[in-house]
């Protein structure tokens, strides 16, 4: 049942939800639940698929009917809903058009407008000219003047450039279309704005426009999204769906886990409490139910149970995983080199004369824009794709592709484990299934066929298809792509825990800040690289603003370059060499030492050692001192390698 009424002392919410129960068949997916959604809330609603969370949102918009409970709506407020439906929506008009429907009070001010100035070519009646000095004062208040400069804003903000503006939208891909409609509903501003994924088809610059905008947004703002950090990034409020209702966090998504965290670490407690109390009392009942002399105090106890509020286990989202990773054979040192690589589709220019490397162990996030190419490097890396220059590829070196594609490759009438026998691993059965637990099929779910599964569950197959092979070089293109939360860590944990060396193509920040080592992007159609965690990679992209490029430029006009004489040239590069002799040989250092200590930590992993204790003592007192050389020589090593790219920078000026 709907209830719309006007804002009165005792409804102080925009929206109210109260008592609402909704049923898919038998199951009930909410049950009594209650939410109160004030103006300027910024919420993220979170939970497990399945839970209700899209669902919610459509019962809010009116799609869909609560089998019980109400929803009080103030008058004044309106919804703007952005959901996955809007992705089969075409137009023959352009996507600037499309955008400025949001605008159709004003646009519709504007014809009146010009229908009065075309009258006005044979009549000029005062009626007339008060007419056009009334509709033009309207469409100077609706800021008519300004609505097509925000309509640009806005869509080049979330990736579109100017030429694509006049393009029709039917031209675009569905994921570009999400686009304009997420534009055009932001250009609305409704007072409720919901927002179903919004960066399930935005890259991460995009990502990031969206995450400012909504910080600003006058409205409230609901938002089911799986992208941790852009939740942290724009809400201030979370919300849980699990077991039939919604409960509320004051606080971004960080907050939420480590407030839940709390909540449940009481719950336990008082749970276990409880479970005590109640074997204590079954005890004293099932001891004294036959002496009459304490058949009262058996009967007050029966009753104090059957009136009791059980308290609930905690159920323990965080799954925590273990995959034992094997490889047949280890690759080399080098991976893949790339030397003057060019790439380009007509006049669209990719790479040209990019060099770049990849060592064994690197764990690469490559970056940036969609339309940058990273889905065309990832081919290059592959082999895939045609090239000019020249792609060498390392010794031993075995591939695993991971793209969106290969979803439609799985067999769709095989089974789960059908598919994962057929993915060419050794593994056995059990293996195999030990593998799907940690990728949330459990039991009976591992003969499941592939047809019925969602779009989630097929990617968590293919991924785990993928990461069961023997390959030592993984190429994951947007592995997170329809994966929830908890799949989602499921896969850094996977990632983390491989030896091997993979390169992905991400715009999740919670993903990339969990597994990468390297960042990777395309500038200038050339591959750079920062060595560093993604997160250090921000803090020194947030420092090259325009004016440290200012700076940087006079600095070398300041310093003009100097021809170098054959002899300081021959002097420099017998330097180079001898320094990269010198971190040669300090790399086969430190992996001596890596492999002195893998030697000890393996006979400290045995039980019997800890029965000797002066066996013990030794090992843990050279275990340490490794450690302390291994530091050593790696801070040796790491200036060294400075050393290295202040000769070639000297060299190439």
């Amino acid at each position: 049942m709907r209830i719309e009424t006007e804002q009165n002392p005792y409804f102080c919410s925009m929206l109210s939800i109260n008592n609402l129960s909704y049923y898919i068949g038998g199951r009930a997916l909410y049950e009594n639940a209650s939410l109160h959604i004030k103006p300027k809330d910024k919420i993220g609603l979170v939970g497990l698929n399945g839970t209700g969370k899209s669902t919610l949102l459509k019962i809010i918009n009116g799609d869909y009917q609560p089998s019980n409970g109400e929803i009080q709506k103030a008058k004044d407020c309106t919804i703007g809903f952005l959901n996955q439906d809007l992705l089969s929506y075409q137009s023959e008009d352009s996507i600037l058009d499309v955008a400025l429907e949001a605008f159709k009070e004003t646009l519709n001010l504007q014809e009146e407008i010009e229908a009065v100035l075309k009258q006005m070519e044979t009549d000029y009646s005062d009626e007339i000219i008060n007419r056009l000095a009334q509709l033009q004062d309207r469409f100077e208040a609706n800021e008519g003047y300004t609505i097509k400069a925000k309509a640009e804003e806005v869509l080049e903000g979330i990736g579109f450039s100017t030429p694509d503006l006049k393009r029709p939208l039917k031209t675009f891909s569905g994921g570009w279309r999400m686009r304009v409609m997420l534009a055009k509903l932001l250009l609305e501003k409704p007072s409720l704005l919901m927002l179903d994924e919004p960066t399930n088809h935005l890259d991460l610059p995009s990502i990031q426009w969206v995450e400012n905008y909504l910080k600003t947004y006058e409205g409230a703002v609901v938002v089911v999204s799986h992208d941790q950090t852009f939740l942290n990034n724009c809400i201030d409020t979370t919300v849980e769906v699990s077991r039939q209702s919604l409960t509320t966090y004051a606080g971004n998504y960080s907050f939420y886990k480590s407030e839940k965290a709390e909540r449940e670490e009481i719950q336990q407690n008082a749970f276990e409490n409880q479970q005590k109390m109640i074997k204590d009392t079954e005890r004293f009942i099932e001891r004294f139910r036959a002496k009459a002399s304490k058949s009262n105090q058996v009967q007050s106890r029966v009753k104090a149970l059957g009136r009791m509020d059980r308290v609930d286990e905690v159920i323990n989202d965080n799954i925590s995983v273990n995959f034992k990773f094997k490889f047949s054979k280890q690759s080399g040192r080098d991976v893949i080199t790339l030397e003057d690589v060019s790439k380009a589709y007509g006049d669209l220019t990719i790479l040209k004369n990019t060099t770049a490397r990849i060592e064994r162990g690197d764990k690469i996030a490559l970056i940036g824009a969609n339309g940058k190419g990273k889905s065309t490097v990832l081919r290059i890396i592959d082999g895939t794709e045609p090239i000019k220059g020249e792609r060498k590829e390392g010794y031993n070196v075995i591939k695993s592709f991971f793209a969106q594609h290969q979803l439609e490759a799985l067999n769709v009438n095989n089974e789960i484990l059908q598919e994962m026998v057929q993915a060419g691993s050794d593994k056995t059965e059990t293996e195999l299934r030990n593998v799907l637990g940690c990728f949330l099929f459990t039991n009976d779910d591992a003969f499941k066929k592939i047809k019925v599964l969602s779009g989630g569950e097929k990617s968590r197959v293919a991924l785990a298809k993928t990461l069961i092979s023997e390959a030592n070089f993984l190429l994951l293109d947007e592995p997170t792509n329809h994966l929830d939360m908890q799949s989602v860590n499921i896969l850094i944990q996977a990632l983390q825990q491989y030896e091997g060396t993979f390169l992905t193509v991400s715009h999740d920040r919670h993903f990339i800040k969990g597994v990468a080592n390297k960042i990777w992007y395309i500038e200038n159609h050339e591959i750079k690289e920062y060595l560093g965690t993604y997160e250090e990679y921000e803090a020194w992209s947030a420092k090259q603003t325009p004016q440290a490029a200012v700076s940087a430029k006079k600095e070398k006009v300041a310093k003009p370059k100097v021809p170098k004489t054959d002899t300081e040239f021959s002097q420099l590069s017998k330097a180079l060499k001898g320094k990269k002799k010198e971190v040669s040989d300090m790399e086969l250092i430190i992996m001596e030492l890596e492999e002195q200590k893998g030697k000890i930590e393996s006979q400290l992993a045995d039980p019997k050692v800890f029965e000797d204790q002066d066996k013990l003592a030794s090992l843990n007192d050279n275990y340490q001192k490794l450690i302390t050389k291994e530091k050593k020589f790696t801070a040796d090593w790491e200036k060294l390698l400075e050393e290295v790219e202040e000769l070639e920078m000297e060299l190439s000026e």
